[in-house]
């Protein structure tokens, strides 16, 4: 059997202003492709299918195309709820979905539930089965009661792989059971990029890697990297790149061939990008001038100007040879200059919601936020994070 892992599709979002609509459909054209191509058995889609919990009517019909069609290809897909997403609204006629090929996994109700697809003969005589278990993103502080644990993000995720472990050991009673199982989640060692959400405000999301064990394979979803963090424990990464962090990302998926005696191979398969992203750092004529860049002047590009005196018109002259620039900041040789980038750049780079907002506060008054009104920030978006996820 063939599973092909994938996550974070995050449909809907734009890149610096620039809608990203058209790219997540080449994306879909190639994931098909490669559905068909590799005779991929199940999709597995690791949470953070949509970038909002409330997405546009447009990005919804592009899921309900993509889910057609891979169903169509000869697959089945098991398809988890992220931060991103609303789990009621992704969740909704799940159980009549599940008569067309599409498990989807996004109440902690369904946490024990798996999918169980029958393997080839175990040797020993004995029923063999993949049975695919999916973790919605969890929610500590909503979730913690019904799972009976306190309200962090190691104990509610600890207590429910401890739910799919139970299950496991039942059906091993009368089979020979694989598990494999998606979760969308931070776990310890995994690298991040600028385009993910912070799971938990003060970044204490991170799970440990061994609540893991045990399991024939692990689909992460939440970081944007394509990673191994052990031979059993992955993450798919993103299809496309959603910041210039991702720059040196090779997008992919992870293709996961199992049998009867578990695992036999895990192999990368890459995604084509629609347009390459530069990060570009200089003055302006050496920018204009030098043939190093030449690669650059087709990607969506980050410059950093390093010019003494910032130049006139530069977004303007720049983008008269790179035309998709997209962020331009200002670093003055000898760091001389009060103002290294302008808000719009610097409020682009954010590296999360807190950051924003303190980048408001310091842009409008002249000065960074105190403890207290960091504290105040911390607590108004924690508050919000979790009325989004109760959608």
């Amino acid at each position: 059997m063939r599973l092909l892992h994938t996550s974070d599709w995050h449909l809907g979002r734009s890149f610096h202003g620039v809608g990203m609509l058209d790219a997540q459909r080449a994306f879909v054209d190639q994931l098909v492709d490669a559905v068909s191509r590799h005779r991929v058995d199940v999709v597995l889609i690791a949470g953070d299918v949509y970038d909002r919990a409330l997405p546009g009517v447009d990005v919804v019909h592009l899921l309900d195309e993509a889910l057609v069609r891979l169903t169509s290809a000869g697959a089945r897909v098991v398809l988890t709820s992220g931060n991103h997403d609303s789990a009621i609204r992704l969740g909704f006629a799940a159980r009549l979905l599940e008569r067309g090929g599409v498990h989807l996994r996004t109440r902690v109700e369904g946490l024990a539930e798996p999918l169980l697809l029958p393997l080839d003969g175990d040797p020993a005589g004995r029923e063999a089965v993949v049975a695919i278990y999916g973790i919605p993103w969890l929610e500590p502080r909503l979730v913690a009661a019904q799972l009976g644990v306190d309200a962090t993000h190691f104990e509610v995720t600890r207590a429910a792989t401890e739910l799919i472990r139970q299950d496991v050991q039942r059906r091993a009673a009368s089979s020979v059971v694989h598990p494999v199982v998606l979760a969308h989640t931070f776990a310890s060692g995994g690298i991040s990029s600028d385009s993910e959400r912070d799971l938990s405000i003060g970044g204490v999301g991170a799970v440990p890697l061994d609540l893991f064990d045990g399991f024939s394979y692990t689909a992460l979803g939440h970081l944007h990297g394509r990673q191994s963090l052990s031979p059993e424990v992955r993450y798919s990464g993103s299809p496309l790149a959603y910041s210039f962090s991702e720059a040196g990302h090779r997008k992919g998926a992870w293709l996961v061939d199992i049998d009867a005696g578990g695992v036999t191979g895990v192999e990368e398969i890459l995604w084509e990008a629609p347009r390459a992203l530069a990060v570009l750092r200089g003055t302006l004529p050496e920018l204009l001038d030098s043939p190093d860049h030449e690669w650059a002047e087709t990607a969506y590009c980050q410059v950093t100007l390093t010019d003494a005196q910032r130049p006139a018109r530069a977004m303007d002259r720049l983008r008269a040879r790179f035309p998709h620039t997209l962020v331009l900041g200002f670093d003055p040789q000898g760091g001389t200059a009060a103002t290294a980038a302008t808000y719009s750049s610097r409020l682009a780079q954010a590296p999360d919601d807190l950051s924003v907002c303190c980048g408001f506060l310091e842009h409008v008054r002249g000065r960074v936020p105190d403890d207290a009104e960091k504290a105040a920030l911390t607590s108004a978006l924690e508050n919000v994070r979790v009325l989004e996820a109760s959608r």
